[in-house]
């Protein structure tokens, strides 16, 4: 008969791990459908807001005016919260992008908050790791496995302040496939859809390392599924 960890263990699970996997498969489509009420609540209030006069109702100015003031431009026409180098148009594709910004500004916002959390609570009885590598080697063993039950596959760094991080099987994206029948374009199609499932846990890996006293920026990508590459940046280190 098995033991049961003791209840103030911080390790112990306290649910189900389907359905902590079933979470995050879910938080991607949420932010979505959230991204999306949004952006209808934003084009009902200028509706009513053009009823009232508030806005001009007609013409390319009132429409570039009615769009600065819903997403928060200036009279320079630049989005406060767009990411750095991206301009904004008048054009479906853009305005998909600006959607997909948005997303990944929660979902990356939503991991920040995670990993500053867990890094509180599991580092709490342990001696803090010195070094900037025995920060990334917590992320790697200790935080891995307590959030996907596997450790990193592979640690690469150049010792300038760069890391990359591979996991193999990567949980959320473990259970994705690409229809081979497309052949390569099957599979570019598959790993499109599923680099949004990345930006959780690359915000979670920040806020883990920031929870440690390292400031950097993740990246992360997909080059064929379920492998999951993470590079980690010191913020002002040399490439």
């Amino acid at each position: 008969m098995s033991r049961l960890p003791p209840p103030d263990d911080p390790s112990a699970p306290k649910l189900s791990a389907s359905a902590f996997d079933l979470l995050l498969t879910e938080l991607v489509p949420m932010a979505y459908r959230l991204q999306t009420d949004i952006a209808a609540r934003e084009e009902e209030l200028v509706s009513q807001a053009s009823l009232l006069h508030l806005f001009p109702a007609k013409g390319k100015a009132g429409a570039n005016k009615r769009k600065q003031i819903v997403s928060g431009t200036g009279t320079e026409g630049k989005s406060t919260t767009a990411a750095p180098g991206t301009a904004t148009t008048e054009t479906g594709e853009d305005e998909d992008e600006q959607v997909r910004e948005s997303v990944f500004f929660r979902l990356e916002g939503l991991g920040y908050r995670v990993g500053q959390g867990l890094v509180e609570r599991f580092s709490a009885d342990l001696p803090r790791p010195t070094t900037h590598l025995d920060m990334i080697k917590f992320v790697c063993k200790d935080l891995w496995t307590r959030v996907f039950r596997k450790q990193i596959d592979n640690l690469k760094t150049n010792h300038r302040g760069t890391f990359v991080l591979t996991d193999s099987r990567f949980q959320p994206l473990s259970r994705m496939s690409a229809d081979r029948r497309l052949g390569p374009k099957g599979i570019d199609q598959a790993v499109a859809k599923a680099q949004p499932f990345l930006w959780f846990p690359c915000g979670m890996i920040r806020g883990a390392l920031q929870g440690l006293g390292m400031n950097v920026t993740v990246n992360a990508e997909s080059t064929d599924l379920p492998i999951a590459t993470f590079q980690i940046r010191l913020v002002g280190a040399k490439p």
